[in-house]
């Protein structure tokens, strides 16, 4: 990996590298954002998903690895649990390994979770996003069944429930962890499985990815438990890794929306040290054009964030420039009475 060790500083914004991005990502343009960083990262996991797990019995046993509870070897963490002290197991965080369900009566014991719904991408369980552990957890068997193929949507609280719209919310310790399992199934399985297909959501920020996963990937960061099933994923089991779990901040660069924790000091761009603030865009990500306002600036240029200028704004009147024919993440520095301020725009 070719490293950088100096800082660039342009128009008060800041662009470090370090040495901290992962050698698997070594490839990957970064400063290529949007669908041009998607398929990077779609061409990269589909490459090194290099072992497909056979549903029965592999994926049984990668999961007890994988979702094991960290204080206590012999049991499972389960998606969507909340609560251990209740008298109903279906609300129980924590199971016993070998009380998995392998039969017809699942009472009281644990099962595999299609976090995207084998109905909803239309693909068979013995298939590679079938079997892709990426996207199969531990889960109590009737809050699987309550669950069923139900599209996720915004709650409250740490109980998982069914919201009044008939759809599905996760719990608050959960949130995050479905959302990037849906954005990784998004890009490894591009023809098959559709974020749009598994939310009831607003698309603000993004018409491919769905408000609530953004919002959720932000507000919820990944936690040790899941790391460690990351890298237990890549070493032992699959080969590839799922990047938003690595860095959430990806998923910013690829479809906008809150800014979510950047875990690479080297993808790192610190905010503008005048208060760009002020500066409004829309929309953010842009097809072609972003809208700014106020409009009293004297000069508009663009830049991309190797500190290069890219174009300059020569109508200063339409409260509109026009983004580089390349998608990625630019900064529009904005110029009046010899101050100057900068604001990030990425282009789709």
């Amino acid at each position: 990996m070719k490293l950088i060790s100096s800082l660039l500083l342009f128009f008060g914004s800041i662009l470090s590298f370090a040495q901290n991005i992962p050698a698997y990502y070594q490839g990957i343009d970064f400063s290529q954002g949007g669908s041009h960083l998607e398929q990077q990262l779609t061409n990269l996991m589909s490459m090194t998903h290099t072992v497909q797990l056979s549903y029965t019995p592999q994926t049984w046993d990668a999961i007890m690895t994988t979702d094991e509870n960290p204080n206590d070897p012999t049991e499972v963490l389960l998606v969507y649990g909340y609560n251990d002290s209740s008298s109903n197991p279906v609300s129980h965080r924590t199971r016993a390994k070998n009380l998995n369900c392998t039969g017809g009566n699942c009472n009281g014991l644990w099962n595999r979770e299609h976090v995207y719904p084998r109905s909803l991408g239309g693909f068979e369980e013995q298939s590679w996003p079938g079997s892709d552990v990426h996207a199969l957890r531990s889960a109590d068997s009737n809050m699987n069944e309550i669950r069923v193929n139900r599209p996720f949507a915004i709650g409250n609280g740490n109980n998982a429930h069914i919201t009044p719209n008939g759809s599905f919310f996760p719990g608050q310790e959960w949130k995050g962890d479905v959302a990037r399992m849906i954005m990784y199934m998004h890009i490894r399985y591009p023809q098959q499985c559709q974020a749009s297909d598994v939310a009831y959501s607003n698309y603000t920020y993004n018409s491919q990815m769905p408000d609530i996963f953004l919002r959720w990937n932000a507000e919820d960061p990944p936690s040790q438990f899941e790391i460690r099933r990351n890298n237990i994923l890549q070493s032992i089991y699959q080969g590839n890794r799922n990047p938003f779990i690595d860095n959430p901040y990806l998923a910013t660069l690829i479809w906008g929306g809150p800014e979510a924790q950047n875990s690479w000091n080297n993808l790192q761009i610190a905010e503008p040290e005048a208060d760009a603030r002020s500066i409004k865009l829309a929309p953010n990500p842009a097809i072609d054009y972003v809208y700014y306002a106020p409009n009293n600036y004297t000069s508009i240029t663009v830049w991309n964030i190797a500190g290069q200028l890219v174009s300059e704004d020569m109508d200063l009147t339409d409260n509109k420039t026009l983004l580089p024919e390349k998608p990625g993440l630019y900064f529009i520095k904005f110029c009046y009475d010899g101050q100057c301020v900068s604001s990030k725009a990425i282009k789709k």
